[in-house]
């Protein structure tokens, strides 16, 4: 998991960064746990560029604990300075936990009032010690995580953790109604599940990871034909796929090609 890039559009702009998974305790709330650190010169900054995985996460940073919500759109990030972050990406089910309406907090974020989470997860990250200092950290915020959320989550919940799980994973979805089928529910169930556990639609979902998948191939293959590369996807031609990309990236594929190569 650790050597995962998927969602992130110029890895090689990375600072040190890790995903690890989600102790046992809280499989059913946090899809895995991330943590980038970086200790840029005075006067320089990072530009990191994401296709965030369209969830929510919930951060811990040096000097406040936020809740994140969905994106819409391709984001930036500027880092500076020395520093880290802890976050989880959850899981729709621990969603509820924060927010009644995730929609509401589309790329966008809010701070969430939990010390003792920033206490217990910053003094792990504030210890030099060749690197337990992120397992301890993953420990920690999971403990207070599964403190916080309480009583298993309810079988509506597992529901919207299931349409999260096929519509990323499941290539071969490329419409709502296939969703529907594959969870053997109605396609109204499923809209109304991702409004109360996602913030998004069942059809975002499904776009944001074929332009995840879009973006991974061309970065791995630079020689791969993008015309290929949408039909595989289930694009009805490299039409759709660039203007996909030019409404929600603001570039197009040939355009990513260039810049990622030059960055080899």
């Amino acid at each position: 998991m650790e050597s995962s890039f998927k969602g992130i559009l110029y890895p090689a702009r990375l600072p040190t960064f890790h995903r690890l998974p989600a102790p046992a305790s809280v499989a059913d709330l946090v899809q895995w746990f991330w943590i980038p650190e970086w200790d840029i010169e005075p006067g320089r900054t990072s530009r990191q560029h994401l296709i965030a995985y369209p969830g929510s996460n919930l951060v811990v940073q040096p000097d406040a604990v936020v809740f994140s919500g969905p994106t819409t759109r391709a984001a930036h990030r500027d880092l500076a300075g020395r520093g880290w972050a802890v976050g989880a990406l959850l899981r729709p089910a621990a969603v509820p936990l924060f927010t009644a309406d995730p929609s509401s907090l589309r790329d966008t974020e809010a701070a969430v009032a939990a010390e003792g989470l920033h206490r217990s997860v910053s003094e792990a990250m504030n210890t030099h010690d060749g690197g337990t200092r992120r397992g301890r950290a993953v420990d920690a915020f999971a403990g207070w995580l599964a403190c916080f959320a309480g009583p298993a989550v309810t079988e509506e919940a597992l529901l919207a953790n299931r349409l999260m799980d096929v519509t990323a994973s499941d290539a071969s979805l490329v419409r709502v109604e296939d969703a529907a089928s594959a969870l053997a529910v109605s396609q109204r169930t499923l809209q109304r599940v991702a409004r109360k556990y996602i913030g998004l639609s069942p059809a975002a979902l499904i776009r944001r990871r074929r332009l995840q998948d879009a973006a991974e191939r061309t970065w791995l293959d630079p020689s791969a034909d993008l015309a290929a590369i949408a039909a595989e996807l289930g694009y009805a031609d490299h039409a759709h796929l660039t203007n996909d990309f030019q409404k929600y990236l603001g570039f197009t594929p040939s355009t990513y090609r260039r810049a990622v190569a030059g960055e080899r």
